[in-house]
């Protein structure tokens, strides 16, 4: 089968009554409805003066019609998504950084980024959902009649920018990542290739399509083999068995935080799992401590799939392969995609079991961040991207991690993976999820910290956490501080950052 370049060329796998995109309690959208869908935005957009490599923002709700409407821009302009939950202020910082040329909204939605386009000047275009249409089915209607500007009409070409993102700027302004149409199809073929998927195949899908996550693996991977996707509102541990129970999927794929929150309630829904088997479960975004691998795969008895992918590489790096080969608890995988080796700060590449920084470079990695010079001359060597991950590939060639480097906690000179201390302690019988970060030290710079939630009924004392680790870790690593809380904050799209953690607990 020849690659596909393009998302248009893309999404021609599916067959023409084949459902691509389902929603609960809704009709489903066939592939030859979703590709009337996409030529129909085109000539809307391209009729109100929007065209290939203009910024579109989309400031949608998930489920169906954000998904066929980033697909739809993405075919003909450049699909900017971002979060729903913003305030004005961050609205205007990243509409203002974009350049967006229109805003996307859905009709009869009350967002602050309304009165922000407005203010920036920005074209305002309502998306009409119907609920009884088929799922993903919308009108586009500009809510002004701003004068048509020109554009470069048609189809987007390969090199045309398909996406963008910003990093997630957790420590310094976040830089953006244009992302081609070549890079997002090198990318879903990759994840299509690793994990196998068929015409018979259907994603639950639960990830946020504000992020690369959702986009490339919830979203374009499996409608490139010409599968289909359940399109939920989110991620709700209360309603996933149930939407389980009407989508009747094949797989879905989540980060840990998701998963941890779907096993909390899976002893009660034994029958919808027995009734609707996996092939597989996949985890990606952050790291699914070992104990929660085994727990997921005697729960939903298939494979659990960790993979190993960031913005930059338009998502998929490495992964855990399918049965029969191996998958390796701890480790994420092989390369799935795109080469990827270890490099030491000097950019020499480094040999099987040394740890080092890993780099990768291939079709799906983004050609350069925007307007940044620095961030590039920092993040290429040789070719090279450097993901500013630490870790060590095997004789066999699986990659394991180590930590963000920024994220190594430097104690006194002592560096400390906080993922060593996430693992150790996750094997307390109490404890049901753990965020290890450094908090600042006087004398020694960072010390060593741990916010950690109980299981529930479960009991334990910070002292007695202690020694548990103390037993099993050398001294300098073991958690200064415990902080026991009902839920660990979180990112947008779920993931628990470490970074700016302390201060968010009071603890700097």
């Amino acid at each position: 089968m020849q690659a596909s370049k393009t998302i248009i060329e893309l999404l021609a796998a599916g067959g023409a009554d084949a459902t691509a995109l389902a929603a609960p309690s809704r009709p489903h959208l066939t592939y030859d409805a979703l590709r009337q869908q996409i030529a129909r935005t085109l000539a809307t957009l391209n009729a109100l003066g929007i065209g290939r490599n203009d910024r579109v923002a989309l400031v949608l709700p998930n489920g169906p019609a954000m998904a066929s409407a980033f697909l739809a821009v993405a075919s003909c302009a450049t699909a900017a998504p971002l979060n729903p939950g913003y305030r004005a202020d961050e609205f205007e910082f990243y509409l203002n950084d974009l350049r967006a040329k229109a805003l996307i909204v859905e009709r009869g939605i009350d967002s602050p980024a309304i009165e922000v386009a407005r203010k920036l000047g920005v074209r305002l275009i309502e998306l009409v959902d119907n609920a009884a249409a088929p799922a993903g089915w919308f009108e586009l209607a500009a809510v002004d009649a701003a004068p048509t500007q020109q554009c470069q009409s048609g189809c987007a070409q390969t090199d045309d920018i398909a996406l963008i993102l910003h990093t997630s700027g957790t420590t310094s302004r976040p830089k953006i990542v244009p992302l081609a149409q070549r890079n997002l199809c090198a990318s879903a073929q990759n994840i299509r290739a690793t994990l196998a998927f068929t015409t018979a195949d259907r994603g639950l899908n639960v990830m946020p399509l504000f992020h690369i996550h959702g986009l490339m693996a919830g979203l374009l991977a499996p409608l490139a083999a010409g599968s289909s996707v359940f399109c939920t509102p989110g991620f709700n541990a209360l309603k996933f068995f149930a939407w389980m129970s009407e989508a009747k999927p094949t797989w879905y794929t989540a980060v840990p935080t998701m998963h941890q929150a779907i096993l909390g309630r899976a002893a009660n829904n034994r029958e919808v799992i027995a009734a609707n088997p996996l092939r597989f479960v996949r985890s990606s975004s952050s790291s699914l401590p070992t104990q929660v691998i085994r727990e997921l795969e005697a729960t939903f008895n298939a494979p659990l799939i960790e993979s190993y992918g960031m913005t930059e590489a338009s998502h998929q790096m490495t992964s855990n392969p399918l049965p029969p080969r191996a998958r390796i608890p701890g480790s994420v995988g092989i390369a799935a995609g795109p080469e990827v080796a270890i490099m030491d700060s000097a950019g020499k590449l480094l040999a099987p079991g040394e740890t080092g920084e890993v780099v990768i470079r291939g079709a799906n990695v983004t050609g350069g961040y925007e307007n940044n010079p620095k961030a590039n001359a920092d993040a290429f060597s040789n070719g090279w991207f450097r993901t500013g991950d630490q870790g060590a590939i095997n004789a066999d060639g699986y990659l394991t991690l180590t930590g963000r480097l920024k994220e190594i906690i430097n104690r006194g000179g002592e560096k400390i993976s906080p993922l060593e201390v996430d693992e150790t302690l996750m094997n307390h019988p109490a404890v049901q999820q753990i965020v290890t970060f450094a908090m600042p030290h006087e004398k020694l710079g960072e010390e060593v910290a741990a916010a950690v939630v109980l299981r529930e009924g479960a009991n334990v004392t910070e002292k007695e956490l202690r020694e548990f680790a103390a037993k099993r870790l050398a001294d300098f690593k073991v958690p200064r501080k415990i902080v026991f809380l009902a839920e660990i904050p979180k990112g947008a799209t779920g993931k628990l950052q470490r970074i700016g953690l302390a201060a968010k607990l009071g603890l700097a």
